[in-house]
């Protein structure tokens, strides 16, 4: 990605290195469970909110203003900063305001308002105080574990994170909670998986922005994020883990699904042509 020129986001909170404190942390059983979640696509949250309610809370400490700007902090500070925009000019042409997220840098784990965010999760986002959380530690498992590498492929996870974002701002999120509520697990998992596809879609829209009229995007990066989008399809993922797949448990989408709707987006730059609830074939 060409980023040079690139502003940084003023909205990035670095926790790093800050630690829970005594009390606040989460057990090795909590930790194996939350990363089984996170790798069959469920909802981290629900496995931390758990956990965190069974724990005395503790505030960690004020994001260090003066925190050291490495590159990882850089990287993630231009690609939020493309993300928002992108939606900023987005949401003004249908007349509305665009309210940024903030994103939350952390390593080990993190008080969020779902629950004790932990390495072991992954990124997500978390509707209750609207702030994507990300151990940069995720993108070397992207890498080495995945084998998605390249820049663009990270910011493909930062800009579905952000996708969901936009889903809390257009009553979506909500939408499926309410049916979450009233629905069996299996009904609400192909609730969820249309759900991240849309997320995936609106990160393909954040791309052709970011390629079609800011020329952030360099020969091969599509590439790395289609690699990416592959590589944590629900179908690969069980693949991997148990031998076969179970359509029925998908909560994100097959790799294949994935990545049709990220280049759904990507090709029209259009938010309403990302109408996963509508569709009849995902």
């Amino acid at each position: 990605m060409k980023l040079e020129d690139q502003r940084e986001s003023s909205n990035v909170e670095d926790r790093r290195g800050m630690g829970m404190g005594v009390g606040g942390g989460i057990g090795l059983g909590t930790v194996a469970l939350a990363l089984v979640a996170w790798f069959f696509g469920i909802d981290p949250s629900i496995v931390l909110d758990t956990a965190q309610q069974m724990q005395p809370q503790q505030q960690s400490a004020p994001a260090d203003p003066n925190a050291p700007r490495d590159e990882g902090r850089v990287f993630v500070g231009k690609v939020l900063a493309s993300t928002e925009d992108a939606w900023d000019e987005i949401f003004q042409r249908t007349g509305n305001t665009y309210s940024r997220p903030t994103l939350v840098l952390f390593s080990g784990s993190t008080p969020t308002a779902c629950g004790t965010g932990s390495t072991a999760t992954g990124p997500f986002y978390c509707p209750g105080d609207q702030k994507l959380y990300i151990d940069l530690a995720f993108f070397r498992t992207l890498k080495e574990r995945f084998k998605a590498p390249g820049d663009f492929a990270q910011a493909y996870v930062i800009a579905h994170e952000v996708g969901h974002h936009v889903q809390k701002l257009t009553g979506v999120a909500s939408r499926v909670e309410a049916i979450r509520a009233r629905s069996s697990p299996t009904e609400f998992n192909k609730v969820s998986v249309r759900m991240e596809l849309q997320a995936d879609c609106y990160a393909g829209v954040w791309g052709h922005y970011a390629r079609d009229f800011k020329g952030l995007v360099e020969a091969g990066d599509v590439e790395e994020a289609l690699g990416a989008a592959t590589a944590i399809g629900d179908d690969r993922l069980q693949r991997q883990s148990q031998g076969h797949v179970t359509p029925d448990s998908f909560t994100h989408g097959s790799s294949e699904q994935r990545v049709r709707w990220f280049k759904r987006g990507l090709e029209t730059g259009n938010p309403g042509s990302c109408d996963t609830f509508a569709a009849r074939q995902l």
